[in-house]
């Protein structure tokens, strides 16, 4: 079997960053694929799950009410590697095009201290698995480290 793209990155040079996974055409539609990545692989911790499943409530509770993106968004989760996340957009995109709409999303999930959208039993197959304080600290590592001044380096996946 063919390696798929994903596999083929460098996960020893990979950084957290913003970076076009791949473009995938649906009829004449491309479909852009996002690797939002939060931490760097094999060199510091991956996020818990808990975290993870409170920032793909927030997250995508956000993009789905933006008034531009709203129309454009087709996914937004978790990798499972658990090094970040994965977000999918309508249209032909490049890293730089989204980074104020991820500084909008993450600032949302850093400043959000309400009851997390969709967390109860009759929303969600796993609604007690949510750790929103470490989602809230996740968000503005991210924000402060990665999306804040953000380089070509952390744009472009690494040769």
């Amino acid at each position: 079997m063919e390696k798929i793209k994903s596999f083929t990155i460098d996960h020893i040079k990979l950084q957290p960053g913003v970076y076009v996974s791949r473009k995938d055409y649906v009829g004449d539609q491309v479909i852009t694929t996002f690797d939002l990545r939060m931490t760097s692989p094999n060199e510091e911790p991956v996020m818990n799950t808990a975290e993870m499943h409170a920032i793909e409530h927030l997250g995508a509770t956000f993009l789905r009410n933006d008034e531009e993106y709203k129309d454009k968004i087709i996914y937004f989760g978790p990798m499972g590697c658990r090094t970040g996340f994965y977000l999918l957009l309508a249209g032909d995109y490049e890293s730089k095009d989204i980074i104020p709409l991820l500084t909008k999303m993450y600032t949302f999930i850093r400043d959000f201290h309400d009851a997390v959208p969709g967390a109860s039993p009759k929303d969600c197959g796993n609604y007690l698995d949510m750790n929103l304080p470490m989602a809230n600290y996740l968000a503005k590592k991210y924000l402060d480290e990665v999306l804040t001044g953000i380089g070509e380096d952390r744009l472009i996946y690494p040769e």
